[in-house]
């Protein structure tokens, strides 16, 4: 099956930079469409970034816009998200995913229902 390992969560304070990196079992990137999810203390999940598998085309949530960054090394079979002036709002456990039923390598709506393999997720703490 699918495996995904997220790591690189920590204490940050505002204004800071954070790497979060997501290791899949071989081919994966390949074959299945892979987002970043996160959710807040008494907020819903929310997406916030996607890429298809080929051509690579990337997707961002409003609030993260010019501050993230998705990046697919198929090489190593992971994918990075790259976070940038991250503010208090952007706390949150965060969460790689493979999208695996239906229209498997594009990102599409990019709803949670879709992915059906998560990672444990890591924890992302922005406080002065």
């Amino acid at each position: 099956q699918v495996q995904l390992v997220e790591s690189g969560g920590g204490l940050v304070q505002p204004g800071e930079s954070l790497t979060l990196s997501c290791v899949t079992s071989g081919g994966t990137l390949e074959r299945y469409a892979i987002a970043w999810f996160r959710q807040a203390p008494g907020k819903e999940r929310e997406g916030v970034s996607c890429i298809d598998v080929k051509p690579a085309n990337t997707y961002y949530a409003l609030s993260v816009k010019g501050r993230f960054t998705i990046r697919r090394d198929n090489a190593k079979n992971t994918v990075h998200l790259e976070m940038s002036s991250l503010k208090p709002e952007d706390s949150a456990i965060y969460y790689c995913a493979v999208k695996g039923t239906s229209l498997p390598t594009w990102c599409g709506s990019w709803r949670s229902t879709d992915f059906h393999h998560w990672g444990q997720g890591t924890q992302v703490t922005v406080s002065s």
